[in-house]
């Protein structure tokens, strides 16, 4: 394999295209150091003056001597990891990959564990294929958050749940995190029988001995497609599951609030609505760490969109219009719609819940309905002028839904214009009221983890 890493672009007027650098040629080292990845990038390119060695397609070498001044030399490289993703080595009882069907896009099956990605995307790890090496740059980086998939604190639990014989052991490495401050988030995926009841008190009390660098812990239940043949025969979490776990996690919120001014541990959205229960007010979230565990998303969206309608004047204007949502939060964006109508009465929306017939029934979230149950469930359907569509239905940055069907698919087969919802609630309100222009839109949206 060749060394140095292919430059993919280089940004007009930048460092990089004054010295002449131009796409195709290869960083080799930066003041001597080979790169493993782009986090010795970004150290060693951060000093006053750098030494940086190039070479040209041509083979020949450049030495640059750059006073950058800790600027940027304007680079994109082709592999902006700069280096090969680590897939993730265990075979967790819940993972959700592992409970998908065959011929789907390669894409959606790879499973990775790889630390990196927690820093630069958010992703949640489980510390397994970490070495001291990968914790020692973690802390000589000063890298942060890094999100880790505890699950549990039984090392033997870990190792059944993970099944992975080092899983427990692997659990020590919070502890070097921890010492060298460096800050960090955790989730724990509740399974029913497995992680729950006193395991999950337990969990919850080692993890707390971790705050303030510890900064929150999400419990999520453990969601069950129906493709789980040959996999651990969970069962899935039921009413009073999720009305025994909310109370473990109120319990030791309200401890850890009195003790330490933070709620540190949070149960997910699907847990209150699972349970009935009313969804906290806004300040038990602590200013919203674990939203992409689902954690919060309801009351912001709530709050966001009172925000948004207090800012504008109520009208006459007439619409309608339709919107499509899992089953899971089709009550609370009613709640939305509503309030929306008080304002704006001549607006009319049809809100309609997509049952997950892909996935099964159990899978309730907006986030994994297939294009071909959209089209299927919708079709003949009053739709209105316009389909609003949640933008956690889509490919992040693409408009794929997971089984390949397109945005453009499901206007043709829908006869429709479909628009693609951002997550904020000013954006939900924006979306209902203004219809878009006919342009790709930019938006963050699902990803298997």
């Amino acid at each position: 394999m060749k060394r140095g890493h292919v430059i993919k672009s280089v940004d007009p007027g930048s460092i990089g295209d004054q010295l002449e650098l131009v796409p195709g040629d290869r960083l080799m080292t930066i003041d001597g150091h080979e790169l493993e990845d782009i986090f010795d990038y970004e150290y060693y390119i951060g000093s006053e003056s750098v030494t940086v060695v190039v070479m040209k397609e041509n083979g020949e070498e450049w030495e640059l001597e750059i006073e950058n001044h800790y600027e940027d030399l304007g680079l994109t490289f082709e592999n902006s990891l700069m280096s090969q993703y680590r897939s993730c080595k265990n075979k967790c009882i819940f993972c959700f990959i592992d409970q998908m069907p065959r011929g789907m896009r390669e894409t959606l099956y790879f499973k990775d564990d790889d630390s990196r990605l927690s820093f630069l995307q958010g992703n949640y790890i489980t510390l397994t294929n970490m070495s001291d090496k990968d914790i020692d740059r973690i802390i000589q980086f000063k890298l942060s958050p890094i999100n880790i998939s505890v699950h549990t604190t039984n090392p033997r639990l870990r190792c059944r749940m993970l099944n992975n014989r080092f899983a427990g052991e692997a659990l020590k490495k919070i502890d070097r995190l921890y010492e060298a401050g460096t800050p960090m988030n955790g989730q724990i995926v509740m399974c029913k029988g497995f992680n729950d009841g006193e395991e999950l008190e337990r969990t919850i009390r080692d993890l707390s001995a971790y705050i303030p660098f510890m900064e929150s812990v999400s419990v999520v239940p453990v969601g069950l497609s129906r493709f789980r043949e040959g996999l651990e025969p969970l069962k899935p979490i039921e009413r009073e599951d999720a009305i025994r776990a909310i109370e473990i996690v109120e319990k030791w919120q309200e401890k850890l609030y009195r003790e330490h001014g933070t709620h540190f541990i949070h149960a997910s959205d699907e847990f209150y609505i699972l349970a009935g229960r009313q969804m906290p007010e806004a300040e038990r979230y602590d200013g919203y760490l674990q939203l992409e565990n689902g954690v919060g998303m309801v009351r912001l969206l709530l709050e966001e969109v009172d925000e948004a309608l207090g800012e504008l004047e109520g009208d006459g204007r007439e619409a309608e219009i339709s919107m499509a949502t899992g089953v899971l939060a089709k009550d609370y964006i009613e709640i939305c719609l509503n309030k929306l109508r008080l304002k704006f009465p001549g607006i009319r929306v049809h809100l309609y819940q997509i049952v997950n017939e892909f996935f099964g029934e159990q899978i309730t979230v907006a986030g994994l309905i297939t294009g071909r149950d959209l089209i299927r469930q919708l079709k003949g359907k009053a739709l209105g002028e316009r389909l609003l569509l949640p933008a956690c239905m889509f490919r992040s940055g693409e408009e794929v839904f997971l089984d390949d069907v397109t945005r453009e698919e499901v206007k043709s087969a829908l006869q429709v214009q479909v628009d693609i919802v951002k997550s904020s609630g000013r954006d939900f309100v924006e979306a209902v009221l203004c219809p878009q222009k006919e342009e790709t839109v930019s938006y963050e949206g699902y990803e298997l983890r």
